[in-house]
């Protein structure tokens, strides 16, 4: 894996400065303050809010308190997608801290996931990371690791430890150097304008040809909406991490450095602006 360290701890360190306010017909015994927190792009939201359930449990009754969850906007945020990618979906454009509203009632059972405790996450997490590797490698980096090697890739992440996760990490990031990259990309095309969770299909980073494939590539095949023709307006923005990678990026090199540690490289394709 080519060496660029400091993109792979600028894409870990990332973080969202993020405003938590109790929905208003919340019951408490006392005003609830906000909850201001720098949320880490790369992680989950039912990971790193303990501290927004505590500051908010202390006003309130316990009978009333169910299963805590989060919207914004009017729309429920979906914990086993990254944080970075709920921020860059829903709330790209807008002002900062990101204003995000926590509940604890009325669960909304059709739109999320039950996460009743951090094991729930662990799995996603490790699931995710096992199918990415099946398609980087046929899954036979992962399946070579002990049982205390995926542990640490998980408590990496959860404890927010960079060295810890990448010392494992960089090993699901290796390829043959005549291969030229990964067997597959993993990747998922989100969109807020579609039914559909997100794209996911097989793309190899080489062409038959021996042709590096880059990011405009994968989206000729997979959104071609999201490249504008010749004279017309931008009419969708592309994003990872927060950023709009140039198209002419080599795919190969964004799945090694700007995949998230479940090892997939998670695009966001919004409208664009219209100012």
């Amino acid at each position: 894996m080519a060496d660029d360290k400091d993109v792979l701890r600028d894409v870990w360190f990332g973080r969202i400065p993020t405003c938590f306010t109790l929905y208003q017909d919340e019951i408490t015994e006392r005003e609830a303050e906000p909850f201001y927190l720098l949320l880490p792009r790369v992680s989950y939201l039912t990971l790193v809010t303990d501290k927004v359930k505590k500051h908010f449990h202390k006003v309130m009754r316990q009978d009333d308190v169910e299963e805590m969850w989060f919207e914004y906007e009017g729309t429920p945020l979906k914990w086993h997608y990254p944080i970075g990618v709920l921020f860059d979906l829903h709330a790209s454009n807008t002002a900062l801290p990101w204003s995000i509203t926590v509940h604890f009632k009325d669960f909304p059972e059709r739109d999320l996931l039950h996460c009743p405790s951090n094991s729930v996450i662990e799995a996603h997490f490790m699931s995710c990371i096992k199918e990415a590797d099946a398609l980087k490698h046929k899954g036979q980096v992962v399946n070579e690791m002990q049982k205390k090697d995926h542990k640490q890739l998980w408590m990496g992440l959860q404890n927010d430890k960079f060295d810890q996760f990448w010392a494992m990490n960089r090993k699901l990031m290796e390829y043959p150097t005549e291969e030229g990259g990964f067997r597959y990309i993993p990747f998922r095309i989100y969109q807020t304008m579609s039914d559909r969770p997100f794209i996911q299909k097989l793309f190899r980073p080489v062409s038959p040809d021996g042709h590096a494939h880059t990011l405009g590539d994968l989206l000729k095949e997979m959104f071609p909406a999201a490249i504008p023709q010749d004279d017309e307006q931008k009419k969708y923005q592309v994003i990872i991490h927060g950023i709009e990678p140039m198209l002419e990026t080599p795919i190969q090199w964004l799945s090694e450095h700007l995949s998230h540690p479940d090892n997939f490289l998670h695009i966001s394709i919004i409208p664009a602006p219209s100012d």
